[in-house]
């Protein structure tokens, strides 16, 4: 059985630090790994895992019935992104209020109904104990990113199941791990 022992903060930054954390292995040797967290210790060390650090809202625009999704300017890609509206929760906030926030900053969209939310989910374990919930909700309004912050490119659009397929077998786009596998269910099959 693998032990972890304690971790050691190598940043101090505001919205993501890393840490280095030592472990004995299942043979007994003392080891190290390196951890991306949101938090001021990485939850390995607090298992504070409870409570998820994002949303990714799947929306369904209930008039058009149609998927609503981004594509977002991303530092790390040079390049534009597509995938769901999402974001931190904040402090006290509840993963419906959250939702509800992030949607109408990002979007200009209003949540009129929720329909699933996922358990916590871990994307990247082998580096970060970044933790998302999937809120699927249907949705109302017209499109806007006249909320958007100074620092966020977000395009909305609305697709249905055949531009989905569309995007989805375009091999030069780049897509969210979890937007491309809900939107090529939504072409195969036409819900969510």
């Amino acid at each position: 059985m693998v032990k972890i022992r304690s971790s050691l903060k190598l940043t101090d930054l505001k919205w993501l630090n890393l840490f280095e954390v030592a472990y004995v292995d299942r043979t007994g040797l003392n080891r190290s790994w390196q951890v991306v967290s949101r938090a001021k210790e990485p939850k390995c060390i607090t298992k504070n895992f409870a409570v998820p650090d994002a949303v990714v809202i799947v929306p369904l625009h209930a008039a058009e019935n149609k998927i609503v999704i981004t594509r977002e300017y991303r530092i790390p890609l040079a390049d534009f992104e597509y995938g769901f509206p999402a974001g931190l929760i904040d402090a006290g906030e509840t993963i419906e209020q959250a939702s509800r926030r992030e949607l109408k900053e990002e979007t200009g969209l209003e949540i009129t109904r929720f329909n699933g939310i996922s358990p916590s989910l871990y994307s990247s374990a082998g580096m970060s104990d970044e933790s998302v919930v999937m809120v699927y909700v249907e949705c109302d309004g017209n499109p806007s990113n006249a909320r958007n912050t100074g620092s966020e490119f977000i395009e909305v659009e609305l697709l249905s199941p055949s531009q989905a397929a569309r995007l989805c077998e375009n091999p030069i786009l780049k897509f969210d791990a979890k937007a491309w596998l809900v939107l090529s269910g939504f072409a195969k099959y036409g819900h969510l």
